[in-house]
């Protein structure tokens, strides 16, 4: 090519034929900054920053350090055995497939699979991890883990526990996980094992460089835990962010390091070995300084509540009678009528299991049952009823002490929306519930007509409906409209979807219910979870949502609550505690049934919760009907919360008892019925 500087000289035999050219992939800047600069979006004449951040690794203050587990980013987490580096991956894992519902890849490398089950559960609720593993939980515990099996179950968690596990087998499963969102690597081994491919110095190095480039390829965050802490090996698989974990009795030193960059940050974490993971510090709840404290006012119009003398917690720790509350976030700032502001309960003595002794607040109920049987010289029939009739304000009394010390700080009136609202005093609103009242017609049509076999039916009942119902997510705050739909897993509230969705398995209840109406429907949240449920399981569509009313959710809000009920009455089970039963029974109905629109309960205005809560509890039926189904029960009737008739051996499905996870009979019938002469 004359002229340029750069001839090249053809070969003798004639001029070559060059080989097609792929070109490669560039990236303006433009694409390149929206990796790492936050977008805004406009709000009126100011623009919000919408902070870009990865995936959760489940202690806030390492996804503060670290921005999330990034896309196209390997991250190595290194401490000596004991440490905590798998308890992070762990972590991270659980905190992403079961918080945010992401598929998770979790390649395990001397772990076993129910290694990780076991953490998983005892990090989740939590649980003691050697009592769980040694099969020696409480009966409230084991309530617990039994409530959260369907919700594991349904995690997309995916384990290769293989020992013949290489990072090869880890990248041909990449693609066999359609949406996979974290690859987590537990762990590589700096001893050598001819049983492991993941151990020996020389082998995990390649793994290491093999691990990054796979989360490159394939713009993955690749979370990776290696069992040393020598800074030589440490530098050599260094080969993006690396955190170093030193620990010190129950705290851990994080230090996170990124190539080429050295040092980014130390930070104090805490070991909670009990439950087999690292959590954020401890630390007291901080007050805004920025906002002006804000005491509670009334108004001269306000409605007076009845008078009424609610239960009293017990004694507890001195307090500073000067020390100020936490100013109004936004959310209670949104409260749109006074509530009456009982003393703050005061928080429970630290001590017990893990800080899980609930005598402080079991006691809250057994004084009050005491006085009763006192005021009423030992007749359970009227200390009973004076109970029920304090149930309202001493259950609020009661989840307002739980609520001490909690993670938010709920909303407690914020506006009602519209379609929450009662049209008549005694009317509905327009939430459909999916309330059961179900026969499946297909089985009594062919007992009818003897194509079918007589059946012996049991009729069952399930205990404590509404206070298992407690444990669903609720929306912390006021719910925001978003006229795009769609569903986040992480908040909670009122959906709108354009008809009814259809079902078709004549030999289980719709999710749903029985009402039939054309055009739009609105569901909350428990209900359009138990749809998506039934989509996984390949039993409907997925719930088509047009407009959504959501808050930022919680699945614990109640969780302490419920936890101190079903303690108690368990308790009380156990020595024939006919008026605690009773009272609590009281406490966990009404408490539901007038945080919507009641005279009766003036200390919120939660309809929305009512609404969540009583689906959850419908929502729980119907799982229980489709694990009859699937175990091989006929499922013949389902009504209400707690009603569920199958043919069959139901204690083969079903564990027998009055506890919140059992079963009781109520009554067993043949069909179809004799006639009567």
């Amino acid at each position: 090519m004359p002229g340029t500087g750069h001839e090249t000289a053809l070969p003798a035999g004639g001029p070559a034929i060059a080989a097609p050219r792929t070109p490669r992939r560039l990236a303006a800047l433009a694409q390149a900054l929206d990796t790492v600069l936050p977008t805004t979006a406009p709000t009126g004449e100011t623009t919000t920053p919408t902070p870009l951040m990865g995936l959760s690794t489940g202690i806030r203050a390492l996804d503060d350090v670290l921005g999330g587990l990034q896309p196209g980013r390997f991250y190595l987490v290194a401490a000596a055995p004991g440490a905590g580096s798998s308890l992070i991956a762990t972590a991270a894992a659980r905190t992403s497939a079961l918080d945010q519902h992401q598929p998770v890849l979790y390649a395990a490398s001397g772990l076993t699979r129910a290694d990780i089950a076991a953490r998983i559960v005892a990090a989740h609720l939590p649980v003691d991890y050697r009592r769980l593993r040694a099969g020696r939980l409480t009966p409230t515990e084991q309530d617990d883990t039994a409530a959260l099996h369907h919700h594991l179950a349904q995690a997309p968690l995916y384990i290769d526990d293989g020992t013949d596990l290489t990072t090869d087998a880890i990248a041909e499963s990449v693609p066999d996980l359609p949406g996979l969102a974290l690859v987590v690597v537990d762990r590589l081994q700096t001893t050598e094992d001819p049983r492991l491919p993941l151990s020996g110095p020389a082998q995990i190095t390649d793994a290491a460089q093999a691990l990054a480039h796979l989360a490159r390829t394939h713009e993955l965050p690749v979370l990776t835990a290696v069992d040393t802490d020598d800074p030589h090996l440490i530098a050599a698989l260094s080969l993006d962010i690396t955190i170093t974990l030193t620990r010190d009795a129950d705290q851990i030193h994080a230090t996170v390091t990124e190539r080429d960059l050295g040092p980014q940050a130390t930070l104090t974490l805490h070991a909670d070995l009990a439950h087999a993971r690292i959590t954020d510090p401890y630390a007291s709840p901080v007050t805004p300084t920025s906002a002006p404290q804000t005491p509670p006012t009334t108004t001269p119009h306000a409605p007076t509540p009845t008078p009424q003398t609610p239960l009293q917690a017990p004694p507890g720790p001195s307090q500073d009678p000067t020390a100020t509350q936490p100013a109004p976030t936004a959310h209670t700032a949104a409260s749109r009528r006074p509530s009456p502001r009982r003393t703050p309960a005061a928080p429970p003595p630290q001590g017990g299991y893990a800080n899980r002794d609930y005598s402080y607040f079991t006691s809250m109920i057994t004084r009050a049952v005491d006085e009763a049987l006192h005021d009423h010289d030992g007749e359970i029939t009227a200390a009973t009823e004076a109970l029920v009739k304090k149930a309202v304000p001493n259950a609020m009394a009661l989840f307002e002490a739980t609520r001490v010390g909690g993670n938010y700080e709920h909303t407690v009136y914020p506006e009602t929306l519209e379609f929450l609202r009662k049209k008549t005093k005694d009317g509905a609103d327009e939430i459909w519930e999916g309330r059961h009242n179900w026969t499946n017609t297909h089985l009594t049509e062919a007992l009818q007509n003897g194509t079918h076999p007589p059946i012996t039916v049991n009729a069952l009942d399930t205990n404590a409906s509404f206070l298992s119902a407690f444990k669903t997510h609720l929306p912390i705050g006021a719910l925001i409209h978003d006229p795009h739909g769609g569903f986040d897993p992480k908040r909670s509230g009122i959906y709108r979807l354009p008809a009814r969705p259809t079902w078709h398995h004549p030999d289980l209840p719709d999710p749903i219910g029985n009402r039939r109406e054309d055009g739009p429907v609105l569901l909350d949240d428990a209900t359009i979870r138990l749809l998506i449920r039934c989509a996984r399981l390949g039993l409907c569509e997925a719930p088509h949502i047009t407009e959504c009313w959501t808050s930022g959710a919680s699945e614990g809000l109640l969780e302490k609550f419920r936890r101190v009920l079903t303690e108690a009455r368990t308790s009380a089970l156990k020595t024939d505690d006919t008026v605690t039963v009773e009272y609590i029974k009281a406490m966990y109905s009404k408490f539901t049934s007038t945080i919507g629109e009641s005279s009766v309960n003036r200390d919120i205005r939660r309809p929305d919760w009512m609404h969540i809560i009583r689906s959850q509890a419908f929502a729980n039926l119907w799982y229980k009907s489709h694990r009859a189904h699937i175990n091989g029960l006929t499922v013949v009737r389902v009504r209400g919360t707690d009603e569920l008739h199958v043919a069959g051996d139901w204690r083969t499905v079903f564990t027998e008892g009055r506890l919140t996870t059992q079963m009781k009979q109520k009554d067993q019938y043949p069909l179809p019925r004799k006639s009567a002469r």
